[in-house]
Order: structure tokens, then C-alpha cells, then sequence
């Protein structure tokens, strides 16, 4: 097991590679498209330089490290099973950046939509530094781990809990996140709200999927700024979704709004479809807030008063998924 400063050094040197960009890095996320059509080179680059500027910088590995108190070598390394989803580009990494950091081992389960990126990143580190070696590993089947982290649907989740509840675990569950509008919003903040819910094709916990408006909202603006993101419909699998879920509006007689690209419909869900965008209109602000205060659907609030629009999906190292502290958790095992 390499020491803790040796553990940082490393990780510094693969922030470094990622934003260097180097052509093996670029085949490698050519080869994650080839997989993943919903894995455009422009999300990849999103997420990865994402990952290498809030998580993999010298300050901020040695503030969580000094704030956790995370010992030079562990008395006693665990081996962690990680499940990780598939959903947007690398969505596990945070979960193995902990694991690493805390000084444990990660006997991972990738996602079949998400199998190329990750375990080439590993494989770097095990080449500059072949006594890296053992501490990342990839199965198929997690057996025999002292602790578990698991994000799933809320129905996978259910077998997670059966199969891991001896074990200590953490286990996410389906999450989505909300906006709330007050009608005062700037064109700049309309512009960045269309980044909340398009990004990574809406398909990430943190990306908008519903909107509250008050009475008499005017969604001309927003549909305008969304306009942006217009490229989609060249996309075959988001025009496949689009198509499909303007055919049921249109076949249910369901009223709608479009720029074209996405759809807006009245409804209550939380969750809406890939093209689509849920609303509900509101009378008071305040029982909207108190509405979702305890809602354990809902990762992330955007608006006035909440997560700034635009910062949905620019999570920081303490932003973690469902609000539990995993360095905690790990550190303590």
C-alpha cells in the first residue's frame, strides 16, 4: 500500500495527464463513444476536466486529506465494493477517488455503458507505478468485501440492500434535481439553466428534469436560450426520444410546448423523459421549498436562494450523491 502522500502525488499526475490530453487519452474516449453513443466527446471532455480541476489538484487532495484526518497508511485496509452507474461519463469516479484516498482497496463493478474509461485511467497509474498494482481491481462479482458502495435504480437497490445489508454500505437510490423559477430570472441565468438540464443529455442526478414556475410564467425566454442545445436533434437516439414522446402528447392530446428540441409539459413527476422537460405551476415559493426540503428524490435545488443556475452539474468534492459523507464513511470503517 502506497503511502498517503505518494497516493496524491499519483492522483496529481492523472489530473495532469487528463487535461494534457494526450492522444492515447483521446483514443481512449473515442473507443467510451464507440460504446456509448450517448457519450459525445464534448460531454466526456466536460466531465473528465471536471474531475481533474475540483477533485485531482494538489490543494484540494491535501485539504480533504488534512480534514478527514486520513493516516499516512491505514491500520487497517479494507477492500470496498464498488458499483458504479453509467449513466453520464465516469459518474463513479468520485466513489473510487475516495475509496484511493482513504487508503482502502476497490474491487469495482463497472457499468456495461461505462467500462472503457475508468479502467484506463487505472491502468495508467498501475503503469507509473507498478506498486499501485492490487490496490483497484475490476469483477464482475463483488464477494468477500468488508464494505460496499452501490448506486442503482431504486429497484436495483433493493437487491443491494438484501445482498449487502451484513456489511457496512452505502446504497443511492434513483435522484433527480429541481428548479425553481420566480419569473425575475436574467437571459444569463435562462442561458445557464439550459446547461442544468441539457447537459450530458439530461441523463445525470444533478441535471433539472422538473421545473416549479409561478401562475402566468412566461416560458417564450427559456425555450429561446434552450435553443443552444438545438445540435441535439442530430443526435439519432435523442431525436428517436423526442419523436416518440412528442407522437404521445400529440396522440393524447396533451398540450405542450417545444423550441423544436425539447418538449415542456405540465406534470407533476419529478422525473421526466429524455427530450422532455416536466413542469407544475405554484403559488407560493415557500411551500414549494418546504415541499422538496425532504424529499429524498430530489440531489440538487437550483434557483434563487439555492444551487446558483448554471452549477448543477459542477459539483465539488463535499457535493455528494443523496447528501452522505463517504470519506466519513470510509475513514471509520
Amino acid at each position: 500500500m502506497l503511502n498517503l502522500q505518494h497516493r496524491i502525488d499519483l492522483l496529481v499526475q492523472l489530473g495532469a495527464f487528463i487535461l494534457a490530453n494526450t492522444p492515447e487519452w483521446q483514443e481512449a474516449k473515442a473507443r467510451a463513444h464507440a460504446a456509448n453513443a450517448w457519450f459525445i466527446p464534448q460531454f466526456t471532455d466536460l466531465a473528465s476536466n471536471a474531475i481533474a480541476t475540483q477533485f485531482l489538484s494538489r490543494p484540494v487532495l491535501e485539504a480533504i486529506a488534512t480534514e478527514y484526518a486520513v493516516p499516512d497508511l491505514p491500520v487497517s485496509p479494507k477492500t470496498v465494493g464498488l458499483v458504479m452507474a453509467g449513466n453520464i461519463p465516469m459518474v463513479g469516479f468520485h466513489d473510487w477517488l475516495c475509496v484511493y484516498l482513504a487508503g482502502h482497496n476497490a474491487r469495482v463493478k463497472l457499468s456495461s455503458r461505462d467500462s472503457i474509461l475508468l479502467s484506463f485511467l487505472i491502468a495508467k497509474l498501475n503503469e507509473w507505478d507498478s506498486s499501485d498494482q492490487g490496490t483497484t481491481e475490476f469483477a464482475d462479482l463483488l464477494k468477500g468485501c468488508d464494505a460496499y458502495i452501490a448506486t442503482g435504480s431504486d429497484n436495483s437497490a433493493r437487491y443491494f440492500e438484501y445482498y449487502f445489508n451484513k456489511y457496512p454500505h452505502i446504497i443511492r437510490r434513483n435522484r433527480t434535481s429541481v428548479a425553481i423559477m420566480d419569473g425575475s430570472e436574467t437571459k444569463a441565468e435562462l442561458d445557464l439553466l439550459a446547461d442544468d438540464t441539457h447537459l450530458y443529455f439530461g441523463l445525470g442526478c444533478r441535471n433539472v428534469t422538473k421545473l416549479y414556475v409561478p401562475k402566468d410564467y412566461n416560458f417564450e425566454s427559456m425555450l429561446d436560450s434552450m435553443r443552444k442545445y438545438g445540435y441535439f436533434f442530430d443526435h439519432s437516439k435523442y431525436k428517436n426520444n423526442y419523436d416518440y414522446q412528442l407522437a404521445l402528447h400529440l396522440l393524447n392530446n396533451q398540450y405542450y410546448m417545444t423550441n423544436g428540441s425539447v418538449l415542456l409539459s405540465e406534470n407533476q413527476a419529478l422525473y421526466s423523459p429524455i427530450s422532455q422537460l416536466n413542469y407544475e405551476f405554484y403559488e407560493e415559493k415557500t411551500a414549494v421549498e418546504e415541499l422538496l426540503k425532504n424529499n429524498q428524490g430530489v440531489q440538487c435545488v437550483v434557483g434563487h436562494g439555492h444551487t446558483a443556475f448554471g452549477q448543477a452539474q459542477c459539483p465539488e468534492w463535499k457535493d455528494y450523491a443523496d447528501g452522505i459523507d463517504t470519506m466519513t464513511f470510509l475513514v471509520t470503517l
